[in-house]
C-alpha cells in the first residue's frame, strides 16, 4: 500500500519560511504526480501546488512567487519551500500522489489524488 508521511509543520511568524517534506513508499515514485494541499478550519481542502513525475510545477496564485515545490525521485521525497509566510497560509498540509501514473491535466485537481498523508499543522501569526 502507498504510503505518504509528512514532516512535522510548525508555528512561524508571518514573513517567516518553513519547509515541509513529504516520504513515499510502497509506489513506484517516480511514475506520478505528486502534490500539496491544505485545508484550514471551516474551509474545503484546496491545492496548493503540484509537480509532475518530469518536475513540472503548478502553484495557485496566491503562493506563487513564495512557495517552491520540488521533488528527489532518487530519494522518493517532495518538499514544499515557503517563504515569506502569511496568516492566510495557516491550515492543515497534506502530500498526496495522483491515482494514475504519468497524468497530469494542468489543473491540480482534488479529485485526481487517491493518496494522502496524515497531515502536518503549519500555523503562521501575525
Amino acid at each position: 500500500a502507498v504510503r505518504l508521511v509528512e514532516s512535522e509543520g510548525g508555528v512561524v511568524q508571518a514573513g517567516g519560511s518553513l519547509t515541509l517534506s513529504c516520504s513515499a513508499s510502497g509506489m513506484t515514485f517516480d511514475m506520478y504526480t505528486l502534490g500539496w494541499f491544505r485545508q484550514a478550519p471551516g474551509k474545503e481542502r484546496e491545492a496548493v501546488s503540484c509537480i509532475t513525475w518530469d518536475e513540472r510545477p503548478y502553484y495557485i496564485d496566491s503562493v506563487k512567487g513564495r512557495f517552491t515545490i520540488s521533488r528527489d525521485n532518487t530519494k522518493n521525497t517532495m518538499s514544499l519551500q515557503m517563504n515569506n509566510l502569511k496568516p492566510e497560509d495557516t491550515a492543515m498540509y497534506y502530500c498526496a500522489t495522483e491515482r494514475t501514473s504519468y497524468n497530469w491535466d494542468g489543473s491540480c485537481s482534488l479529485s485526481d489524488f487517491g493518496a494522502w498523508g496524515q497531515g502536518t499543522q503549519v500555523s503562521v501569526s501575525s
